[in-house]
């Protein structure tokens, strides 16, 4: 063989193996990274984030009052960036961090500044700052879903203080119970993408904060209605998409789990907001655009919890649940008890996420026909898992709600919680922010 002939074979067989082997072989040694999966989580974590900017600012913005609609989107758009650098510094630590001793209830400071998450750290196949960040989205809207309970007359000095303070004492502990392998992991809890972790704490620390806070000026009898629905539509359309992400995006996969999480989530959306719209207009006389897409955001937390636990069919059942009873429960918390929570957080996040891990017990479980779940772990009862559901519920709520007291009441006594009463009717976007939202 000559020389050019041998360099050519060779030649072959290196481009050859090149081609053969894994992406990531190179870099980081062949079968480490399954880059399927980190493709899709990659995908969802960008449409998770989605969900907060512009999705959550833009839904949220439009049911306000127009003087006020620039400071709601300046809320989301703070939380967003204030989480990110907390969460790098200490907040991913509290809820994943190994913890030693205390590992049940706290994730420990191992690792703070992402100490330790370098570019060949792995969470299962997966890098770990992939994680890191597909968890960092979920640690953004969790505060920022908050902020529809105090709108109008808050300060925004508190906004930020609050929102920090809140993400290390309240979130980032009970995802670690919840997802870090805590103690609610331990007794067998079950939640898929947040019924707890997300909803329950952000729905319980809303209602708490709006009792705080107090009511804006006028309600309930003289508050004027959305100032822009169509806004909110499409804050609302964009929410759905992302949530995508958000539920089927936590099988931290790309495969069956995470496509029937979607196909449920999608199906539950949709059943709420058609039941929310048959509420409306049995009750009212006419189905409204505004409480179409609030049933549909009520659909999409309360199926949350069980996304990756139940199949098609439950879906209808958590959608139908949903609408009814957040449709109730909104008239309840502002028209019988008189509590502003303005952008209904608790009635349509907390019940919802609330409801959702507690049904998540039942209709997760095996042998129910149609109505099947993946089945329940070995040697435990239906009984024993709503049991076990009910508890991460009480707990994780009364966690939220102390932990909420204890910060506003310190921040009430530090800056103050309010805006002063000029400053509320002129508007936040001025009197907070010296810009306004339209010029018209």
């Amino acid at each position: 063989m000559t020389v050019s002939r041998l360099h050519s074979v060779i030649l072959a067989v290196l481009a050859a193996a090149i081609l053969l082997a894994p992406c990531d072989a190179l870099a980081q040694g062949a079968g480490t990274v399954d880059t399927g999966n980190t493709a899709w989580m990659l995908t969802a974590t960008a449409l998770v984030l989605f969900m907060t900017l512009p999705g959550l600012a833009l839904f949220y913005g439009g049911l306000v009052q127009q003087r006020n609609v620039l400071s709601v989107l300046m809320h989301c758009s703070a939380i967003a960036c204030l989480v990110s650098v907390l969460w790098m510094v200490v907040g991913y630590s509290i809820a994943f961090g190994d913890g030693g001793a205390a590992n049940a209830w706290f994730g420990g400071f191992g690792k703070s500044l992402m100490a330790g998450v370098g570019m060949d750290a792995m969470h299962g196949d997966i890098p770990e700052s992939v994680f890191f960040m597909f968890q960092m989205t979920f640690a953004i809207i969790t505060p920022a879903l908050i902020i529809g309970a105090y709108p109008e007359r808050i300060r925004f000095s508190v906004v930020l203080w609050f929102s920090g303070l809140w993400l290390l004492l309240v979130y980032a502990p009970v995802a670690h119970w919840v997802w870090g392998g805590g103690w609610l992991a331990e007794m067998g809890v079950r939640d898929f993408a947040g019924g707890l972790v997300v909803h329950t704490t952000c729905g319980i620390s809303a209602l708490i904060a709006a009792v705080m806070l107090g009511a804006r000026n006028g309600f309930p009898h003289e508050v004027k209605p959305p100032h822009s629905p169509g806004l909110t539509m499409m804050g609302a359309a964009m929410l759905w998409v992302g949530w995508f992400g958000f539920n089927a995006g936590s099988a931290l996969s790309a495969g069956s789990s995470a496509g029937m999480a979607m196909t449920v989530t999608h199906l539950a959306a949709a059943t709420a907001a058609l039941t929310w719209m048959t509420m409306e207009w049995i009750k009212f006389g006419k189905p409204s655009l505004i409480g179409t897409v609030t049933g549909m955001i009520a659909g999409l937390a309360t199926i949350t919890p069980a996304s990756g636990y139940v199949g098609p069919a439950s879906a209808l059942v958590f959608g139908v649940i949903a609408g009814i009873v957040c449709f109730y429960m909104v008239m309840l918390v502002k028209n019988r008890l008189h509590i502003d929570d303005t952008l209904d957080v608790f009635a349509v996040h907390g019940v919802g996420g609330m409801m959702g891990t507690i049904l998540c017990g039942v209709l997760s479980a095996g042998g129910l026909g149609i109505f099947s779940g993946v089945g329940l772990a070995e040697g435990v009862t239906i009984l024993h898992q709503l049991w076990v559901q009910i508890i991460g519920v009480a707990m994780v709520a009364a966690w939220s709600g102390v932990g909420t007291v204890v910060l506003l009441v310190i921040l009430r006594a530090a800056i103050g919680l309010r805006v002063s009463p000029e400053e509320e009717r002129q508007g936040l976007d001025l009197s907070s922010h010296g810009e306004q939202g339209y010029n018209l």
